[in-house]
């Protein structure tokens, strides 16, 4: 029996291979492999020994060779096959153990070229994986370190490996051949600024117990490269499995989190719309404000802070019903008080800045749609005004927490907001001046809950989209709106203008929308 053995990384392979050759393998490698085994004690026959060829190209060319492939690709069950290669003089290979040069690795690498890039591309390696894993019913192939002792045992105990084990690494090589060429591909493609093609590759992280509903399967996964916001690479520290909906709900409330950068910021969020979000001057304050700001929404809801949850916070968050706390870190104090619910589930959430911009992707029946991820927000200036009031610091301020909120909200959406938190949101209606109702009406509730009145209280609102009439302005006149901040944009635009102007209310133009849908 013989095992060719080729690899880059070369994690557990000395004991895999010394393995082999106690049992009485020969051991056929190449350049660097077969320099470390050797002087591991390993007795090795070299490639050009086997092809009769010497190493070229800067060793380009090693394994391209019809001794490597003849000997892989033979099917041992077919006649003329085994007669071409005795007439060739050549031997069978009964193992291939092979992974690739760090392509991946190397582009990932800041500053690395084109040149440097394309020498990391394998040749001979994905062939002879190729070539191996075709005829998996007499070649076992191996390419992956964690089934060394997998592979040894089965050769150990019952002479060869099993013919369940050669398939499923057969395919296990195949899908290392594709992740491997989709990576260079999508490399040279960017290069070449074709797009044409989209090429994604995610890992499995866990199937979920349903969908949506009962009655649909869900599975989650996880994107390669690890990204800050995300529930791919959250750490759970207590609670049950994360369901479909409390990802899709978790992920939209760290995008809410992501705008307040080292801010003190919290927000309670229920179907995947903020119910209450607050500033402070530390976490409590942000947690107190925000669980203020809608108190019967946010049960069997989801919070997220941009804060370390302390002992005093989770003695807060404690007694209301909540499906996930997230945070960037929880003191020892703190998760002592909120494990004593068994089913929450505190996740320990990566919040550092990332400048490269996220691709997002929404499947749609037979398709797939790509965009950037909606991660710019534009910081309000005075000159923004278009109203003959104009908005004092306290309002810009608003309006800017305003800002940040709305566009987290689904589409039409309307923020009412007061002293760095939410009074009132509306969420999703068919027609703007309908949001405007529902987030101004939850405001003067809330506001009459501390004997205080609307008119009095010096909100701002701010909208995701322009406003097509001025009816919206006139609403809000309604409650005692001083402040809007919208997009503008829409041909009616100075009706709003007027509408505010009689009202004096100070209003700003973004010039940017940010629909969700």
């Amino acid at each position: 029996m013989r095992a060719l053995v080729s690899v880059s990384d070369k994690t557990g392979l000395v004991p895999f291979v010394k393995g082999l050759a106690n049992l009485g393998w020969e051991i056929i490698a190449t350049g660097g492999t077969q320099k470390m085994l050797e002087q591991e004690g390993v007795k090795t026959i070299g490639i050009s020994e086997i092809t009769g060829f010497p190493e070229i190209c800067d060793g380009r060319v090693k394994t391209l060779h019809p001794k490597v492939h003849g000997a892989l690709l033979a099917r041992r069950d077919e006649p003329s096959h085994m007669e071409a290669l005795a007439q060739n003089g050549i031997g069978l290979i009964d193992l291939v153990c092979v992974n690739l040069y760090p392509f991946r690795q190397t582009i990932a690498q800041e500053g690395t070229t084109m040149a440097e890039a394309i020498e990391k591309i394998d040749i001979g390696g994905p062939s002879m994986l190729r070539s191996a894993a075709k005829n998996w019913n007499d070649v076992t192939v191996v390419c992956d370190p964690n089934d060394y002792a997998r592979v040894l045992s089965e050769i150990q105990t019952e002479g060869n490996t099993s013919k369940q084990t050669r398939l499923e690494l057969s395919a296990k090589a195949y899908t290392h051949t594709a992740e491997y060429d989709m990576c260079i591909a999508t490399y040279m493609r960017k290069a070449a600024g074709l797009n044409e093609k989209l090429f994604l590759e995610y890992d499995l992280k866990q199937s979920l117990r349903y969908g949506e509903n009962p009655h649909q399967d869900a599975k989650f996964y996880a994107a390669m490269d690890p990204v800050p916001y995300s529930l791919a690479t959250a750490r759970q520290l207590h609670g049950k499995e994360l369901s479909y909906n409390n990802i899709q709900d978790a992920n939209a409330a760290l995008n809410i989190v992501r705008e307040f950068g080292q801010t003190p910021f919290c927000v309670g969020l229920k179907h995947m719309n903020p119910c209450g979000a607050a500033i402070g001057k530390d976490g409590l304050e942000a947690w107190t404000k925000a669980y203020e700001a809608d108190k019967v929404s946010i049960f069997g809801g989801i919070v997220a802070t941009n804060c370390e949850v302390t002992k005093q916070m989770a003695e807060q968050m404690h007694p209301i019903f909540l499906e996930i706390i997230m945070a960037p870190k929880f003191t020892p104090e703190a998760l002592e008080v909120l494990e004593t619910k068994k089913n929450l589930r505190l996740l320990e959430v990566d919040m550092t800045t990332q400048a490269t911009k996220q691709m997002q992707y929404v499947s749609v029946n037979g398709g797939l749609l790509a965009q950037q991820l909606d991660t710019e927000t534009i910081r309000l200036q005075p000159d923004m005004c278009v109203t003959e009031t104009r908005p004092t610091d306290e309002q810009m301020s608003d309006m800017q927490f305003g800002w940040y909120i709305v566009k987290h909200v689904k589409s039409n959406a309307i923020v009412v907001v007061k002293d760095g938190r939410t009074y009132g949101v509306g969420a999703g209606q068919m027609n703007r001046v309908g949001s405007a109702a529902i987030a101004l009406k939850q405001a003067q509730d809330s506001l009459a809950e501390e004997g205080k009145d609307i008119k009095e209280a010096g909100l701002v609102m701010a909208s995701d989209g322009f406003f097509p009439f001025g009816d919206s302005v006139e609403t809000a006149a309604e409650y005692g709106i001083k402040a809007i901040v919208q997009p503008g944009g829409s041909v009616r635009d100075q009706e709003s203008i007027l509408a505010a102007n009689n009202h004096h209310i100070a209003m700003l133009f973004t010039g940017m929308r940010h629909f969700k849908h």
